[in-house]
Protein backbone atom coordinates (compact mmCIF):
# COMPACT_ATOMS: atom_id res chain seq x y z
CA UNK A 1 0.00 0.00 0.00
CA UNK A 2 1.52 2.94 -1.07
CA UNK A 3 1.11 6.05 1.78
CA UNK A 4 1.17 10.06 1.47
CA UNK A 5 2.04 12.49 3.55
CA UNK A 6 -0.75 15.27 4.59
CA UNK A 7 -0.19 18.00 6.73
CA UNK A 8 -2.92 18.10 9.19
CA UNK A 9 -3.72 21.54 11.36
CA UNK A 10 -6.34 20.55 14.14
CA UNK A 11 -8.04 22.50 16.70
CA UNK A 12 -6.50 22.01 20.17
CA UNK A 13 -9.51 20.71 21.23
CA UNK A 14 -10.34 17.82 18.69
CA UNK A 15 -6.73 16.70 18.53
CA UNK A 16 -6.84 16.54 22.48
CA UNK A 17 -10.05 14.32 22.20
CA UNK A 18 -8.66 12.48 19.22
CA UNK A 19 -5.23 11.40 21.13
CA UNK A 20 -6.81 10.28 24.19
CA UNK A 21 -9.41 8.15 21.98
CA UNK A 22 -6.43 6.65 19.89
CA UNK A 23 -5.23 5.92 23.11
CA UNK A 24 -8.12 4.29 24.58
CA UNK A 25 -8.13 1.99 21.38
CA UNK A 26 -4.44 1.22 21.46
CA UNK A 27 -3.40 3.16 18.37
CA UNK A 28 -1.10 5.86 17.62
CA UNK A 29 -3.06 8.86 16.71
CA UNK A 30 -1.86 8.69 12.67
CA UNK A 31 -3.24 5.36 12.81
CA UNK A 32 -6.51 6.33 14.44
CA UNK A 33 -7.15 9.71 12.25
CA UNK A 34 -6.63 7.39 9.37
CA UNK A 35 -9.27 4.45 10.21
CA UNK A 36 -11.36 7.75 11.09
CA UNK A 37 -11.34 9.30 7.52
CA UNK A 38 -11.73 5.79 5.84
CA UNK A 39 -14.92 5.52 7.94
CA UNK A 40 -16.19 8.82 6.91
CA UNK A 41 -15.78 7.83 3.09
CA UNK A 42 -16.69 4.77 3.33
CA UNK A 43 -20.69 6.02 4.92
CA UNK A 44 -20.25 9.12 2.50
CA UNK A 45 -19.69 6.89 -0.96
CA UNK A 46 -22.19 4.21 0.74
CA UNK A 47 -24.77 7.62 1.07
CA UNK A 48 -24.36 8.89 -2.39
CA UNK A 49 -24.48 4.86 -3.81
CA UNK A 50 -27.86 4.59 -1.93
CA UNK A 51 -29.41 8.09 -3.22
CA UNK A 52 -28.23 7.64 -6.73
CA UNK A 53 -29.91 3.98 -6.82
CA UNK A 54 -33.06 5.54 -5.22
CA UNK A 55 -33.48 8.33 -7.56
CA UNK A 56 -33.34 5.76 -10.42
CA UNK A 57 -34.37 8.03 -13.46
CA UNK A 58 -35.64 10.36 -11.24
CA UNK A 59 -35.36 14.25 -12.94
CA UNK A 60 -36.43 17.42 -10.79
CA UNK A 61 -39.38 18.21 -13.26
CA UNK A 62 -40.83 15.17 -12.28
CA UNK A 63 -41.73 17.05 -8.87
CA UNK A 64 -44.01 19.16 -10.45
CA UNK A 65 -46.26 16.04 -11.55
CA UNK A 66 -46.20 14.91 -7.65
CA UNK A 67 -46.95 18.56 -6.87
CA UNK A 68 -49.93 18.79 -9.17
CA UNK A 69 -52.12 16.17 -7.26
CA UNK A 70 -51.35 16.50 -3.97
CA UNK A 71 -54.06 18.43 -2.14
CA UNK A 72 -54.20 22.09 -1.51
CA UNK A 73 -55.16 22.55 2.19
CA UNK A 74 -53.39 24.03 5.04
CA UNK A 75 -50.07 22.63 6.57
CA UNK A 76 -50.51 20.02 9.78
CA UNK A 77 -49.86 21.63 12.50
CA UNK A 78 -45.64 21.84 13.01
CA UNK A 79 -45.35 21.20 9.54
CA UNK A 80 -45.44 25.34 9.03
CA UNK A 81 -43.27 27.04 7.32
CA UNK A 82 -41.41 29.88 9.61
CA UNK A 83 -41.94 33.35 8.76
CA UNK A 84 -39.30 34.53 6.79
CA UNK A 85 -38.40 31.30 5.14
Amino acid sequence: MSKATYPLKLPASIKKAASRLAREDGVSLNQWISSAVAQKIGAVETAADFFSRRAGGARPEDLHVVLGVAPDREPALGDEVPDGV
